[in-house]
């Protein structure tokens, strides 16, 4: 992919191997890896449960268009995990994203969504737009050959502002809010206390549907952002991680929204209906979900993963009030990032804003040359099953390094 050459310093990064927590370029260097695939390998990297599933599914084919009893079990997990009892596969996230729009449009006859500003959900051309200078919706920077006027499709808002949102959604207009629960891809923004009730309360009185796509927010927790906070969502979507690295997404919803479009994803023309693939939900993926599900995100491992992700966090917010750094910390489940700012924004525009990419291109590559590799674009860390303490307060010595240095005359 053209993005993954975006790393800071002249020279990217050529993987050659990776396992665990650990990952080795083409010339032996080692790396503890804090980006594990930007959540795709939120498992660590080739998680030996996941391995063993994928190679006994490889020898007995890998896609025949057919379901196996792997489905069932997935659905079941997936339905346990996230409340939803209706499930569908995707080939990814943003395919999951994109079926779950058609869904929605469909079932409330309503042809607008409603989205976060500076959010992200894959590259579903609706969500790929902004607030503009002037408050209109305009397409994001670098969004290649939008189809058409993003206003037709889209309306935007910021994340937390209770008003606005309730402005747009009391237009009857709008068939479904899609949104990540904290959003992460602008940085991690928390929901104000609140937040979710009146989200939530709205849409329901609006007759908005609500989508939450927990695709990154995964890492809050087993069942996600959704089961720990007791969100209430009508339609809920995933990918990344949950397969272990292999391309997944899945789709839930509830029984009424899957009431509402059963006759035409069930009957004679269900085949060109929009949603689907002839990949998706293939025999090889739901044998990584389900492996991947049932002995690597386990209950387990997030207990490990959570706290290792605050005493990263506490590691940085250490060294920030030891150095006196007009800096912030923020902690999302097993995910944690530092901002060049003081305070934590609460909207994508003020986080957008906050962004200073020398600093940020010095941060990851001072990291980058001393064994650690952060996501890209964001000065992010994310803890797998095995990360260890040492990989934790290693990256604590060196970001401690890094801040001495700026500081020095």
């Amino acid at each position: 992919m053209n993005w993954m050459a975006r790393w800071p310093g002249a020279f990217p990064v050529f993987a050659s191997s990776a396992r665990g927590a650990r990952l080795v370029d083409v010339d032996g260097n080692e790396y503890i890896d804090f980006c594990l695939g930007d959540t795709g390998a939120m498992t660590g990297h080739a998680p030996a449960p996941t391995v063993a599933a994928i190679a006994a599914q490889a020898a007995n084919g890998l896609s025949m268009m057919l379901p196996t009893d792997d489905a069932i079990a997935v659905g079941e997990e997936l339905t346990r995990r996230f409340g939803l009892p209706l499930w569908q596969l995707a080939t990814s996230a943003t395919d999951a994203n994109r079926f779950a729009l058609r869904l929605a449009r469909q079932a409330t006859g309503r042809k607008k969504i409603l989205v976060f500003n500076w959010c992200y959900h894959g590259t579903v051309d609706e969500t790929i737009v902004m607030l503009g200078a002037d408050g209109r919706v305009v397409s994001r920077g670098g969004h290649l050959g939008p189809p058409l006027d993003p206003a037709l499709t889209t309306a935007v808002v910021e994340f937390n502002d209770v008003d606005a949102l309730e402005r747009v959604l009391s237009t009857g207009e709008i068939a479904v809010v899609l949104a990540e629960p904290a959003m992460t891809n602008v940085g991690i923004i928390h929901p104000d206390p609140g937040y979710h009730d009146a989200l939530r309360r709205i849409t329901r009185d609006t007759g908005t549907l609500l989508a939450i796509d927990e695709t990154h927010t995964f890492c809050a927790g087993p069942g996600g952002y959704t089961r720990e906070h007791g969100l209430e969502p009508d339609l809920l979507t995933i990918g990344k991680p949950i397969a272990g690295g292999l391309p997944a997404g899945a789709y839930g919803m509830t029984a009424e929204v899957a009431d509402r479009v059963h006759d035409l994803v069930t009957g004679p023309t269900s085949d060109v209906a929009g949603i689907g693939g002839t990949l998706a939900g293939n025999a090889l993926t739901l044998a990584a979900i389900r492996a991947t599900l049932a002995e690597v995100l386990t209950d387990e491992a997030f207990a490990w993963m959570l706290p290792l992700a605050e005493r990263w966090a506490d590691g940085v917010q250490g060294v920030i009030d030891a150095c006196s750094l007009p800096w912030s910390v923020t902690l999302l489940g097993a995910r944690a990032e530092y901002w060049f700012l003081p305070e934590r924004p609460h909207r994508g525009g003020d986080a957008a804003a906050g962004v200073d990419p020398p600093l940020d291109a010095f941060m990851h590559l001072y990291a980058l040359n001393r064994g650690i590799l952060l996501t890209p674009f964001h000065n992010m860390a994310l803890m797998s099953p095995a990360t260890t303490e040492a990989d934790v307060d290693h990256h604590t010595e060196v970001f401690e390094a890094a801040a001495v240095e700026l500081l020095s005359p």
